[in-house]
């Protein structure tokens, strides 16, 4: 196991020099730098003033050395200073991070609520009114797009019925709709997933044996059934936190939220290089290290998994 660990944490370095590089080279690709759109409000401005703007962030240097320079800095810690407002990166990005944590626990929490006694009530009543009814919900939750659902939950609580401000806030109150439009698509996949799940359990020959040795249908459900059911909530989960914790931009946007999200979109369309680097450092990094971190779960809970692992296949 800890060779595993070390292994895989030794692949996080060229992941991250990887997507770092490629990021740095596709940012340089738009016809527009940084300086021109910090011009462009301004009017006309001279060619000499933008050159003299270049030369002063660095911009006139070749791409990779200013891409080596940024490297170097990085690793000190150091992720350099925004180029539109003279920030340090890290502070701006820590200042940023609170309203994204906090939407995305709520998120979770709501998506697990919705999704697990949905699912297994679907799972339950097999073939009848209420499975099907929730499997019709739960198509619906997943064709609509996420911005329609944040947009129609604007429309019906907070404009019609004045439940919730427009503009999400801080406190839990205002970051409730978005956590909800955030919630409704994931608990639709969710439910599917777990009510698939759960039969294809009840039909194994394990249950029927259970059955037949005189168990009662709730021991075993409670014992054998809902214990698999959580390699599956797991796996499920762990690809939502990484999306969740890099930033949910399009909701963020509609609500107003001053997350990761929203930070990384305004610094993409003002050309902000260093506080685009450090969103994409920050979301390579989670995503592998909840992928680690789901691996070493897994790799407790199912037995499989550890042989698998012995063998040499990770």
């Amino acid at each position: 196991m800890n060779v595993y660990i070390k292994h895989r944490f030794l692949l996080l370095l060229p992941v991250l020099l990887g997507i770092t590089f490629f990021t740095f080279v596709l940012m340089q690709l738009p016809a527009d730098d940084t300086v021109d759109m910090m011009y462009k409000a301004s009017g006309a401005v001279s060619e000499t003033v933008k050159a003299a703007t270049r030369a002063e962030l660095g911009l006139d240097r070749p791409l990779l050395v200013r891409y080596l320079d940024w490297l170097l800095t990085a690793c000190s810690g150091d992720m350099g200073r925004s180029y539109i407002s003279g920030t340090p990166v890290t502070a701006l990005f820590m200042a940023k991070l609170p309203p994204t944590l906090y939407l995305t626990a709520l998120a979770l929490l709501l998506t697990a609520c919705i999704s697990v006694p949905l699912g297994i009530a679907a799972a339950l009543r097999h073939n009848r009114c209420s499975d099907h009814l929730i499997r019709c919900c739960a198509f619906l939750g997943n064709s609509l797009p996420g911005f329609f659902i944040a947009l129609l939950l604007l429309y019906c609580f907070a404009l019609k019925l004045n439940f919730f401000t427009v503009l999400g806030g801080a406190g839990f109150g205002g970051l409730l709709l978005p956590a909800l439009a955030l919630a409704i698509p994931m608990s639709a996949k969710y439910i599917r997933h777990i009510r698939s799940n759960i039969l294809e359990e009840i039909n194994r020959d394990y249950v029927a044996g259970a059955l037949v040795r005189g168990i009662p249908k709730a021991t075993v459900f409670r014992r054998f059934i809902l214990r698999s059911l959580g390699s599956t909530l797991i796996t499920l989960f762990s690809l939502s936190v990484g999306s969740l914790l890099g930033g949910t931009a399009i909701i963020e946007m509609i609500f107003m939220i001053d997350g990761i999200g929203k930070m990384a979109m305004d610094a993409i369309l003002m050309r902000d290089y260093p506080v685009v680097q450090a969103y994409v450092v920050w979301t390579a990094f989670i995503f592998t290290c909840v992928n680690l971190v789901t691996d070493l779960l897994l790799h407790q809970l199912e037995p499989q998994a550890r042989q698998f692992t012995k063998g040499g296949g990770w």
